[in-house]
């Protein structure tokens, strides 16, 4: 396993908060997909059904051809335009998806746009309607993130918001490694490196004793080409990794902190709030 390839790959599937935290997004089950999905069919069949029938009323007299023309913009309204622009108007969301506590974000955990939402509804149009949602739902069992090929179309995946987001817990200093930590150059860390030791740390004692040990050391080796001074030795990899992203995360909250106090002196009190 190369390390650069390790790290990356352990740090896939998780969202990222601005001060560098790892946030598991509790991906939407199959079922739960499948039941927003059917939710959003009978509101379509119900607007196509009413739309018909006002195409009916309204265009009764006219030409065939005019008719079917009309029927055909009223189909591709409601199964293209429609759930595309609910979608970005809502950022991800359906009358579905409201119903079950879902929504549709991008692979890095932002909200969607006009475009995701378009290729969504596009690529929809075949795997769900065509298909009768047999290609959105064999896609869905066999995709870790449980996409449809509208999703990985858009770069995009359905999260539950009524599960609870689970932080990793922070890394604990060894004190032996402070003082080292402390005056140690840890700038030049790349965030996703230090995203991958957050989370093997906090996950750690559940690996495998032998696959804990070896990626560790992979870890390890990543991280010293970064840090320097090198740490003392004798060390265990996971204390000195614990040390480089606990002095790291200080570091973070230090500097916050002295935003928050730059922009306090500089904004006028809130009157309002006193």
């Amino acid at each position: 396993m190369s390390t650069g390839a390790g790290y990356r790959s352990y740090a896939g599937d998780d969202m990222v908060t601005g001060e560098g935290v790892a946030v598991e997004l509790p991906i939407a089950s199959v079922p739960a997909r499948a039941a927003s999905g059917v939710i959003d069919l009978l509101v379509a069949t119900a607007v196509l059904v009413v739309g018909a029938l006002l195409v009916g009323l309204v265009f009764g007299g006219t030409s065939s051809a005019v008719a079917r023309t009309v029927s055909i913009l009223l189909v591709v309204g409601v199964t293209v335009a429609l759930p595309a622009t609910v979608e970005t108007l809502t950022r991800g969301r359906t009358l579905g998806k409201l119903a079950l506590g879902l929504r549709v974000v991008r692979d890095d955990g932002g909200p969607i746009t006009a475009r995701h939402a378009l290729t969504r509804a596009l690529v929809g149009w075949p795997e769900i309607y065509l298909l009768l949602g047999s290609g959105a739902l064999v896609s869905a069992l066999v995709s870790p993130r449980a996409k449809r090929l509208g999703d990985m179309a858009a770069g995009t995946y359905v999260v539950s918001q009524r599960a609870s987001l689970r932080l990793l817990p922070p890394p604990v200093m060894p004190p032996p490694l402070a003082r080292w930590a402390a005056g140690a150059d840890l700038a030049a860390l790349p965030p996703g490196l230090a995203i991958a030791v957050r989370q093997f740390l906090g996950r750690a004692q559940g690996l495998n004793p032998t696959s804990r040990h070896e990626l560790g050391q992979a870890l390890l080796r990543s991280v010293l080409p970064h840090v320097s001074p090198p740490p003392p030795p004798g060390f265990h990899a996971e204390h000195v990794l614990a040390a480089v992203i606990a002095d790291r995360r200080r570091r973070d909250a230090e500097r916050l902190a002295r935003d928050d106090q730059r922009l306090a002196r500089l904004l006028p009190p809130d009157q309002l709030g006193a």
